[in-house]
C-alpha cells in the first residue's frame, strides 16, 4: 500500500535545507573523532562523509535525468576530502542538491527505488528524510537531538512504512500475525502495522493490537527508525514485538 506524500515538494526541499544546515551545526560542534551511536564503527567523520556523497550522487540522478543508478558513491565523489574541508565540502554538496531539486521540472524522469508520485517528489522527499535522521545521529554525539516538526515526521513515518518496511524481503515476519499499533498525540498521524508470514503491511487505521506505542510524532519518528527506545512513551501490550522491530527493520 502507499499513500500520497502528505507534504509539498517545496516543503521537502524546504526540510531538507534545514536537517542539512542543521547537521552541519551539529558536526562543527563535535569532534570528527566522536562515536556516532546509532551506527557503530561509524566516527562523525564517516557520517559527514556519507551524507556529503549521497547529496552529491543523488543530485547527480536529477541534474544529469539518469535512468539507472550511480552504482558507487565515489563515481561522483571522485576524491574525498580531508578532515580540514569535510564541512565545507559537506555545505557545497547539500547546498548543491537544494538548488537541483529547486530547478528540477516536474515532469523530471530518472532513476528512482521506492513509489512515489514523481521523480522530483521521490528524491525531494528521501533526501530530506535521509537528511534528517542522520541530523539526528549527528546531534546525538552531543546527547541532544532537535525535535523534528509534526508534520515532517508523520511524513518520515509515511515514508518508512508504506515504502520501505513494506517491500518484499523484509525480515520481520509472524505466524501466526501481530499488530502494532502507533498513535501521534501531536498530530494526525495513526498506523495499523500487520506482521505476516510474508512480511509487513502497514493502514493508516485505529485498531486493537498486540502493542500499541503513543508518543510524539518525533519520537515516534526516530524509534520506529531505531533512533531511540520506548523509554518515556506510552506503551501498551507485548513490547516484544518492538524487540522484533529494533532488530528486523533496518534500512541499508
Amino acid at each position: 500500500m502507499y499513500t500520497v506524500n502528505r507534504m509539498e515538494i517545496s516543503e521537502h526541499i524546504a526540510a531538507l535545507r534545514r536537517e542539512g544546515n542543521l547537521m552541519a551545526e551539529a558536526a562543527a560542534r563535535s569532534d570528527l573523532d566522536s562515536p556516532v551511536r546509532a551506527t557503530p564503527g561509524w566516527q562523525m567523520r564517516d557520517l559527514v562523509r556519507h551524507m556529503g556523497g549521497i547529496h552529491r550522487w543523488a543530485a547527480a540522478h536529477v541534474a544529469e535525468r539518469l535512468a539507472e543508478p550511480i552504482p558507487t558513491l565515489e563515481e561522483v565523489v571522485g576524491t574525498w576530502p580531508d578532515d580540514a574541508s569535510l564541512l565545507d565540502w559537506f555545505r557545497d554538496g547539500h547546498a548543491f542538491l537544494v538548488r537541483v531539486l529547486e530547478a528540477a521540472e516536474p515532469d523530471l524522469a530518472c532513476w528512482t527505488f521506492l513509489k512515489a508520485p514523481s521523480p522530483l517528489a521521490f528524491w525531494a522527499r528521501r533526501q530530506a528524510h535521509e537528511t534528517g535522521m542522520h541530523r539526528a545521529d549527528a546531534e546525538s554525539a552531543g546527547g541532544t537531538i532537535t525535535p523534528f516538526a509534526p508534520a515532517f515526521a508523520v511524513d518520515g513515518i509515511d515514508e518508512l512504512l508504506y515504502c520501505f518496511a513494506s517491500r518484499p524481503g523484509r525480515r520481520l515476519r509472524a505466524d501466526p500475525p501481530r499488530r502494532l499499533h502507533v498513535h501521534a498525540t501531536d498530530a494526525q498521524g495513526e498506523w495499523l502495522v500487520q506482521v505476516r508470514p510474508d512480511g509487513i503491511e502497514a493502514s493508516g487505521e485505529h485498531a486493537a493490537a498486540d502493542c500499541t506505542v503513543s508518543g510524539s510524532a518525533s519520537d515516534l519518528y526516530l524509534l520506529l527508525w531505531n533512533r531511540r527506545t520506548e523509554d518515556g512513551l506510552e506503551v501498551h501490550g507485548d513490547k516484544t514485538l518492538l524487540d522484533r522491530w529494533r532488530d528486523s527493520v533496518q534500512i541499508r
